[in-house]
C-alpha cells in the first residue's frame, strides 16, 4: 500500500510503497498532520520514535471492516509503532471512537488532537462556569482557534486572542475573539494583558505557549484566575513570580490530550463534532492528497494557516 514514510530523523516525509498493516485494520479516509508528528520525526519526545523507516500520524478517521466510520487516536500510535498517513493503518491499541453522523471525514480528523487541544481545557479540565474573561495564548492556530470559539460558546464573558499572525489574529475576531493583543508588538505584555481586560486582567488563560508570554500572564491575571497550560511553542520554560501565584492565589493546571481516559476522549469528541456539523464551532480544514504529503510536511514545519489533513 502506499503511506508517508519518515526515513530518517528530521526527514521530511516521503510517499513510498510500504507493507499492509497487520491485525485490526482501518482504511483511512483522512489523516491531518499534527506538531506532535514532526516532533515524533525529530526524535525530541520522551517515547522515542518508532523503527525507522516508519510511517508518521498520530491520528486519522477510516472506515472499519463492518463499514462504520471511526476515529483512531492514542496508544503506540504514530509514536512509537506505524502511524496512519497511508491508505490503511492498524487499530492496534489505540482508541477507536466511532464519528458522528453527517461530519466530513477530513473536519472530524482535523478535530481530533487539535480540536480537542481546544475544547477540552474549558470543557472538562477547568470547566467554564460563565462569565470568565479569557486569554488565549497562542490563538492563531487550529488549537487557538477553536479555543475561542469555545469560549464563547460555553459561556466567557470576554474572549481575547495574543499571537503573532496578524491574518490569524482577524481571523480569531471573526470567530468570535472580543479583542487582539500583538505578541511581538508589546515590549510590555502584562500591561498589554491587563489593558484588554480594561484593567483588571484576565480570569481564566488558555496557554498554549508557556515562556515569555505564559509569565506575563501570570502576573496580568485577576485574583484566584485560573490558567490551564497546554504547550510551550514560546519556551520550554517560564520565569513565574512565585509572589503572584501566591498572593493572588491563582490555580495552574497541565493538560494534555494524551493524560486522558477514553470515555472522556469520546463523550467530548463526539460533542464537539456535532457542534461543527451544527455550525457552532469551524475550522479551517486543508485537505491534501496523499502525494502532496512531502510539501505538505515542509508547510506544517514553517507553520501552516490552515489544519492540514492528509486524503489517501
Amino acid at each position: 500500500m502506499k503511506a508517508a514514510v519518515i526515513r530518517e530523523v528530521g526527514a521530511l516525509a516521503e510517499v513510498d510503497d510500504v507493507a499492509e498493516p497487520a491485525g485490526e485494520a482501518i482504511e483511512v479516509l483522512a489523516a491531518p498532520i499534527n506538531p506532535i508528528d514532526l516532533a515524533v520525526s525529530r526524535g525530541v519526545l520522551a517515547t522515542g520514535h518508532p523503527e525507522l523507516p516508519y510511517v508518521p500520524g498520530c491520528e486519522a478517521v477510516g472506515r472499519t471492516a463492518d463499514g462504520g466510520i471511526v476515529w483512531i487516536f492514542g496508544g503506540s500510535l504514530g509514536r512509537t509503532s506505524n502511524g496512519a498517513i497511508g491508505e490503511r493503518a492498524a487499530v492496534g491499541d489505540a482508541y477507536s471512537v466511532e464519528v458522528p453522523e453527517g461530519a466530513d471525514p477530513a473536519l472530524a480528523a482535523g478535530l481530533g488532537i487539535a480540536g480537542l487541544a481546544g475544547w477540552l481545557p474549558f470543557a472538562w479540565r477547568a470547566p467554564l462556569t460563565g462569565g470568565e474573561d479569557v486569554l488565549v495564548l497562542g490563538a492563531t492556530g487550529s488549537v487557538g482557534l477553536v479555543a475561542v470559539q469555545t469560549a464563547k460558546l460555553l459561556g466567557a464573558g470576554r474572549v481575547v486572542a495574543a499571537g503573532r499572525s496578524a491574518g490569524g489574529l482577524e481571523r480569531a475576531a471573526d470567530l468570535g475573539a472580543d479583542a487582539a493583543v500583538r505578541l511581538d508588538e508589546h515590549g510590555d505584555l502584562v500591561t498589554a494583558f491587563k489593558e484588554a481586560f480594561r484593567g483588571a486582567g484576565p480570569s481564566y488563560v488558555f496557554d498554549a505557549l508557556w515562556g515569555e508570554p505564559g509569565a506575563a500572564a501570570v502576573l496580568a491575571a485577576a485574583p484566584k484566575a485560573t490558567i490551564v497550560n497546554l504547550g510551550q511553542s514560546a519556551g520550554a520554560t517560564a520565569a513565574l513570580s512565585s509572589e503572584a501565584v501566591r498572593f493572588k492565589s491563582l490555580a495552574i493546571l497541565g493538560f494534555s490530550v494524551y493524560a486522558v481516559s477514553f470515555d472522556v476522549l469520546a463523550e467530548h469528541y463526539c460533542r464537539l463534532v456535532d457542534h461543527a456539523v451544527a455550525g457552532d464551532i469551524r475550522l479551517d480544514v486543508e485537505q491534501v492528497p496523499l502525494d502532496s504529503v512531502t510539501d505538505a510536511w515542509r508547510r506544517q514545519v514553517e507553520g501552516a494557516g490552515s489544519k492540514l489533513v492528509v486524503l489517501p
